[in-house]
Order: structure tokens, then sequence, then C-alpha cells
């Protein structure tokens, strides 16, 4: 194995931009003004985290094995380790309050694969967006989400798009191999070619020598618009506000938790009967936040995350 079970894959990753002062002279977040004349087109899949999630627990992929609330604090414990106690049982509350009303496996598998979507890609993701968007000038910002599951036979049926499934569509896949695909698979891939190349030749995902499906509008701070890319799609498909409560959780109240030094130690997990109403770790709990009660149509997305 190429990381111990014991510790999130994360950790075993090296994807960091190397700061030298010369050819990234500074933290990525800093120079979006470099690209206030540049036009910006990102997004997400809605289960970015399955992969990593699979590795970290594997009972995600198997009906027959469970996800325990042990289980789930252990892994936001490791991901969480430079805020210490005070982060992890702020990130456990919030994570898992839907497990009040629903603590089926099902859902506690999504939970997982929601969090390590968040931590991995949404969140980095919208923050490059929100950059973006606030240092743009003449440049426009567009954001989309893409939500056709995965046609992996092995996963469970619950499963969404999982990290980088897009790129066969983008790259023309369901054509160039027809007989491992659907006609919806195609219908996918002809309007992800034409926005993309739409984009690549005029910077606007709209506008070009090829028709697409629907109008993508561009992001904004206010409602952080997003084009959803699944196989129907129509006006209805620009949507607002993606997990904004989630994510002004991350930017806001876990960034306002002290950083801690290396304890040594990972935080106790909560303990209890893992099929019922979970049992949130005690302690220090002061920067416990409300948790989210789902996307919020009346916030706006701030600047930081840049919230």
């Amino acid at each position: 194995m190429l990381f111990s079970h014991s510790d999130p894959a994360l950790h075993y990753l090296g994807f960091l931009p190397v700061v030298d002062g010369d050819f990234i002279p500074d933290d990525p977040v800093n120079l979006y003004a470099n690209a206030a004349d540049i036009d910006y087109l990102a997004g997400t899949n809605d289960m970015d985290g399955h992969m990593f999630a699979s590795l970290d627990l594997p009972a995600i992929n198997k009906n027959k094995e469970v996800i325990t609330e042990e289980d789930f604090y252990k892994l936001v414990s490791g991901l969480t380790m430079t805020k210490g106690l005070r982060g992890a049982n702020a990130t456990f509350d919030v994570y898992t309050k839907p497990w009040a009303l629903d603590a089926s496996q099902e859902t506690k598998k999504k939970t997982v694969v929601d969090f390590e979507t968040d931590i991995l890609f949404l969140v980095p993701t919208e923050m490059a967006l929100a950059q973006h968007r606030a240092n743009a000038e003449s440049a426009k910002t567009y954001a989309y989400l893409f939500s056709l599951p995965s046609r992996m036979p092995i996963y469970p049926s619950w499963v969404g798009a999982d990290h980088a499934d897009d790129i066969q569509y983008v790259f023309g896949k369901p054509f160039a191999t027809p007989l491992g695909y659907q006609s919806q698979h195609r219908t996918v891939s002809k309007a992800m070619i034409a926005y993309w190349t739409n984009f690549a030749r005029t910077g606007d995902p709209n506008t070009g020598h090829s028709a697409v499906p629907t109008h993508w509008d561009p992001y904004t701070l206010e409602s952080g618009n997003y084009l959803e890319i699944n196989k129907e799609m129509d006006g209805s498909s620009m949507k607002e506000n993606l997990r904004t409560d989630y994510l002004r959780y991350w930017s806001l109240t876990y960034e306002a938790l002290p950083a801690v030094a290396s304890e040594g130690t990972v935080p106790a997990p909560p303990t209890g009967d893992s099929e019922t109403t979970p049992v949130t770790p005690m302690g220090d709990s002061e920067a416990t936040p409300a948790p989210p009660m789902g996307d919020s149509e009346a916030a706006q997305m701030p600047v930081v995350i840049g919230f």
C-alpha cells in the first residue's frame, strides 16, 4: 500500500505549489490581479472526493460494510489537525447534523464523500472563482458543477460524478468508443465540447462555432452562479449558491479557529451506538457553529472564499 490505512490519503499527496519567488512569486491566492483580463472557467464534480474517500474508508463502496461515527470522526480529525480538538469537533458537528434525521448507511457514506469533496475540491475551486471575480477587470468568470453519475459498475447506485469523470466527455470519448456509451453520454459530451471550444476561441462558452443547449451565465460574487452539467440541460441548469453554508463554515468559522501546535495525538472519537443518532464528541465546543441547513438562497459569496 502507498499509505497507512490509519492516515487520510491526502497526507501522502504533494499537490502544492512551490513558491520559489521567481516562477511562482507568491501564494497563488494572492496573484489573481495578474489575471484581471484573462477569462476563467473552473468547476468541480459533485462527488469529486469519492475516489479519496474510498481509499480512506473502503466500506463506502461495500453494501454489507458500515461507516460508524468513530470512523468518520477519525477521518475528520486527520484532516483538521491544524485546528486541533476544536476544529475536529466543530467540523464533525456540522457534517453529522443531518444524521439526526437520517442515520442510514447511505446517508453516512454520502457524508464522507461530501466532506472530502468539499475540503479537497469544492472549497479551493470556489476560492479561485471568487478571487478571480473579485480581481477581474475586463475578464469574465464561469463556474460549473458536473453531476452525471459515474459509469463504474462496482460503485453503489448513489455515487454521482467521481473525480476526473468529466474528462472523458470533454475530449469526446463517447464518440471515439461509441459501443461503451449510451446516447445520453454523447449528448453530454457534445455539450461540453461546444462550451469548452467556444470558451477557448472567444472567452465566452456561449459564443463561437458550436451551438450550446442553454446559456451559461457568468459567475458573480452575489449569487455564485454555476452551470450544472448532466444529461438534461435547459434553462433550469443555471443555479446559484452551491453548498454556500458549508463554504462559509470552512472559510469563516473554521479559519477563525486558532491553529495549534502538533499535539502528538488524534482527538478521541465519539462513542455510543453507531447505528443510532450520532453522539458528537465532547470537549471545547465554544467555537462549534450552527450547522448548515443546505444551500442558502440569500447568502452572498464572500470575497475571501474569498468569503
